[in-house]
Order: structure tokens, then C-alpha cells, then sequence
């Protein structure tokens, strides 16, 4: 089944125009040119409750030009207008934040408050960004030659082509169309299948907030289609930027379009992030990090903790304690009273669990909680859904495979470790280096571990790290370019031109 109006959804929404079902193209909302349409399937219930247009690589010029056409009058705007803009736009997604989190757990499977902590963390973005529009500056610079005067103005790159992962939908896109919007750019996403609502939801808002038509761009598409979208706004001459979050194998595909025309891009890609606890870490401190790093989204989150390591003093006063904790989550339905864990956003994302832990077991490691197997249909909330209880297993060693990949689900692998120098070059035993956490009370050694892990963030003594005042980004194979903090994030979306004048003596 399909279903295209707002009478037919599972959920009320206070405004039902908030709801849009086609793409968002020049302030209007347009279907595919083939008519195509795709299902849009709640993961926690694992039935369709809309869908939306099947767009391919046809229908990616009329979104640029339309951008382009935008950018021209946009990138004339004066950054006091583009930032009152932004603050428009910023209160009416506080304004609607109700109907976009019921949006975002039909379409992620997340639990409701999480939903809620995703728009709360997401507006961040758009405040922070407020501000950084009207900070873009210049500089003077003195020549080395007589006469001669230096300087340098900075001017937005153009239209960027956003390519947008299902797990936190919207905050990545404002995190993404903040800085560009704020920069003077226009912006063209490409939303994933599992989660095109939510974006079609924002440029909606935006429309209503002042922005130009065509300024912020939807195109919706299949996930059999969206190689050829995206293949087709990589190469599209008047996309001057590529910004894309996503595994680090579509991240080499990504990066090896832009290279044909030499189009910058940000790339912020898989994560295999390590959690670190000595023998003298505040335990309790720890433990709550660890928490809600781990379990938010059912672990599918580029910076959870990926590999647990802890000091051997405390491995078993420590994974007792976790046990414990994880064993209280409740699964169910991200809208049930009382869920803390919801389902995985893809079936795809249960088969690779399965098979990390089969792996795991097959290698010595012990399972202490869960069966590391997807919940049957009967047993599912609402009658099906892509659910698995929290699993931990203890013992985890490097050869394994969860030790290797992102586990992208609620698994926790947990390896024991004994010295410092040990600890770091088996947490830098990875292509990836998106971000790291540590946990001690000696200063001496977070230092050291600040210094010596190979990750574009670390926390030290802290879980989520991700702000919008902070850069974010990883190093090695988890990216290029920063998102968010500030300059840096918003020079992602600008140039900078040179120039020098030669004076005449009077």
C-alpha cells in the first residue's frame, strides 16, 4: 500500500501542512517525472504509512538550475538578512517541534524523547549559525613589495548538493544547510529513502521563514535510485560543493565523482570509535556516558562507542555493572510510553548484527545479555518492526569482525586491556579516526591520550562530544572538512579571493 495525504497517517499532527509527501523544488511541491514513488516504512512497525517521488537522474537538473537561479539573488543578500532569516526559520522548528519529532520516529524507529533530544540538539545548529552569518571576514595584509596593498575577501562557493544518512535526519541537514544558507549559499538534498519526511518537512519551513524559492532544494528517491541522483548532482557543473555523510566505502565513491571536475567536498564517514576506562576513572561518570553513547538509537550513530576497552582492575566490577544498567532498557515502539530502546532503522542493519556476534561467539567471546538475534514478528511491539534487545558480550578481541566495522546496532562488544601504551595502539589499530573517548582522573594521561589518539575528536571524560560551537570531524578513512564550530565550519562553503593593489606615489 501507499499513502499520499495526512489523513491516512498513523499519528496527529497539529500542522497538517508540516507534512509534505512530494519534492520540494522552487517552492513547489512536484512529483518525479516518471511518477515513480517509493514506500516509506515505520521500522518499528514495520508497515508503510506514506511514500514518496522515485526521482532519478532525470530529475536532478531542474533542482540545481532552480538553486542556481536562487543563489544568484541569495548570494546578494547581505548577512544581516540571511541571518534574520535563519532565526526565522530556527523558531519555526521549535515552533513545530511536536510534528517533526512524530515524524522522525515513524521514519527512524528512535523512542519519542529522542526524537525530541535530536530537534533540540539540531537548533543548536540553526542558532549557532545565526550568529557565524554576519562573522565572515576578510583580511588585510602587508606586501613585502613597496606600493603594494594585500587583501582577501570571502565570497560563497555557489549551489552544494547535500547527501543526507537516515539516522539523524534532521539534525545533519541543519547542521549542513545552516552553515551553507549562512555562508550565502543554495542547497540541493538528497535525503535517504528511509527518511525523506523529515527534510521535505524543513524546506517547507524554510519556505515560510523568507528564503528565496529554490534556496533549500528536496529531492527524494529509492534507495535503488539514489546511486544515479547522486552520481548526477556529484557531476552536475553548477554544483560547486558536495557535502555527504555516510559510510567511508560510498565516501571513496563520492570523493572519486567529485575528483572528475575537482568539486570540494566535506565528507564525514564511518567512525569504529573507541571508549577508554582505566582503573581510576570515576566509574559512575563512566557508565552514564557510556549509556547514552551507546544505546541512543539503538547504536546507530557514527560516534557510539564501537569498541569498549577496559583497564583489567575494574573489568569485572565495570561489565557488571553495564550489564545491570543495559538490562532495565525497555524495546518497544519509538511511541509507547516508557521506551528507551527502540527498533534499527533497516532490516539490513539486524542481518549485520547477527553476524558480527555469530562471528564474536564463533572466537571465544562470551554472551552476557540479549540472544544477539532480531525479535520475531510476534514477539515485536505493534505487530512486527525490526527490533533486537541490547546484547553485550565480553571478551572481544581485535581479530573480530565488531572489532573491525561499525556495529551500527544495539551490540556492545567489551575487550579487556592493561597498560596505556597497550590501549592506544589497539584504539589506533583502524583505518577510521572519527572520534575517541577516554575516561581517567590523571590529567598527565588524558593529555597523552589527547595527543596520541588518532581521531579528529576526543572526549576526555565526556560522551557525546558533538557541539555546534566545536568542529566536527574525523581524520584517516572517516573523512575530509569540518562541520560546524566556529569559522571553520562555514569557510566549508566559501572562497577566498585574493587581491592586490600597486599605489602610485602622489
Amino acid at each position: 500500500m501507499s499513502a499520499n495525504h495526512t489523513d491516512t497517517l498513523p499519528f496527529e499532527l497539529a500542522d497538517r501542512s508540516l507534512a509534505q509527501f512530494d519534492c520540494q523544488v522552487h517552492g513547489k511541491s512536484i512529483p518525479a517525472k516518471s511518477g515513480a514513488r517509493f514506500n516509506v516504512v515505520d521500522p518499528g512497525s514495520d508497515q508503510v504509512w506514506t511514500s514518496c517521488p522515485d526521482c532519478n537522474a532525470d530529475d536532478v537538473d531542474d533542482a540545481v538550475q532552480s538553486s542556481y537561479e536562487a543563489f544568484r539573488q541569495y548570494s546578494a543578500w547581505t548577512p544581516r538578512q540571511r541571518s534574520q532569516c535563519l532565526m526565522k526559520w530556527h523558531q519555526l522548528i521549535i515552533e513545530h517541534r511536536d510534528d517533526l519529532a512524530k515524524i522522525l520516529v515513524y521514519e527512524t524507529g528512535k523512542p519519542l524523547a529522542e526524537a525530541y533530544g535530536e530537534i533540540d540538539y539540531a537548533t543548536t545548529f540553526t542558532w549557532w549559525f545565526v550568529g557565524e552569518a554576519e562573522r565572515v571576514q576578510g583580511t588585510t595584509i602587508s606586501s613585502a613589495i613597496p606600493g603594494r596593498r594585500a587583501f582577501t575577501i570571502k565570497q560563497p562557493i555557489g549551489v552544494v548538493a547535500a547527501l543526507v544518512p537516515w539516522n539523524f535526519p534532521l539534525a545533519l541537514i541543519l547542521r549542513k544547510a545552516s552553515a551553507a544558507l549562512a555562508a550565502g549559499c543554495t542547497m540541493v538534498v538528497k535525503p535517504s529513502p528511509e527518511t525523506p519526511v523529515s527534510a521535505l518537512s524543513l524546506a517547507r519551513l524554510a519556505l515560510l521563514a523568507g528564503f528565496p524559492p529554490g534556496a533549500l532544494n528536496v529531492l527524494t528517491t529509492s534507495l535503488e535510485n539514489t546511486p544515479a541522483v547522486a552520481e548526477a548532482l556529484c557531476l552536475h557543473p553548477l554544483v560547486k560543493k558536495v557535502t555527504f555523510t555516510g559510510s567511508t566505502r560510498v565516501g571513496k565513491i563520492i570523493a572519486g565523482l567529485c575528483s572528475r571536475n575537482l568539486k570540494k567536498i566535506t565528507l564525514e564517514l564511518g567512525g569504529n570509535c573507541p571508549f577508554i576506562i582505566f582503573d581510576d576513572a570515576n566509574l559512575d561518570q563512566a557508565l552514564a556516558q557510556l549509556m547514552n553513547l551507546k544505546w541512543r538509537h539503538a547504536g546507530q550513530a557514527c560516534v557510539s562507542s564501537n569498541r569498549l576497552y577496559v583497564q583489567r582492575g575494574i573489568y569485572e566490577k565495570f561489565t557488571a555493572s553495564l550489564v545491570k544498567s543495559t538490562s532495565v532498557l525497555k524495546v518497544g515502539h519509538g511511541m509507547e510510553d516508557g521506551t528507551t530502546l527502540g527498533p534499527v532503522t533497516t532490516p539490513r542493519g539486524l542481518d549485520k548484527a547477527e553476524e558480527l556476534v555469530r562471528d564474536a561467539i564463533s572466537k571465544g567471546a562470551r554472551l552476557v545479555l540479549g540472544t544477539g538475534e532480531r525479535k520475531q514478528p510476534s514477539e515485536g511491539q505493534s505487530g512486527g518492526g525490526y527490533f533486537m534487545n541490547p546484547s553485550i558480550l565480553l571478551d572481544v578481541t581485535d581479530e573480530m569482525l565488531m572489532s573491525q566495522d561499525e556495529i551500527f546496532a544495539p551490540v556492545l562488544g567489551v575487550s579487556v586491556f592493561d597498560t596505556e601504551a597497550e590501549v592506544i595502539q589497539r584504539a589506533n589499530d583502524t583505518s577510521m579516526g572519527l572520534t575517541s573517548y577516554v575516561f581517567t582522573k590523571n590529567v598527565d594521561r588524558l593529555w597523552r591520550m589527547f595527543e596520541k589518539l588518532e581521531a579528529g575528536m576526543v572526549g576526555l571524560n565526556t560522551g557525546n562530544n558533538s557541539s555546534a560551537e566545536a568542529p566536527f570531524g574525523g581524520i584517516k578513512e572517516s573523512g575530509c572538512g569540518k562541520e560546524s564550530g566556529k569559522d571553520v565550519a562555514i569557510d566549508e562553503f566559501m572562497i577566498t579571493k585574493s587581491g592586490t593593489l600597486t599605489l602610485e606615489d602622489a
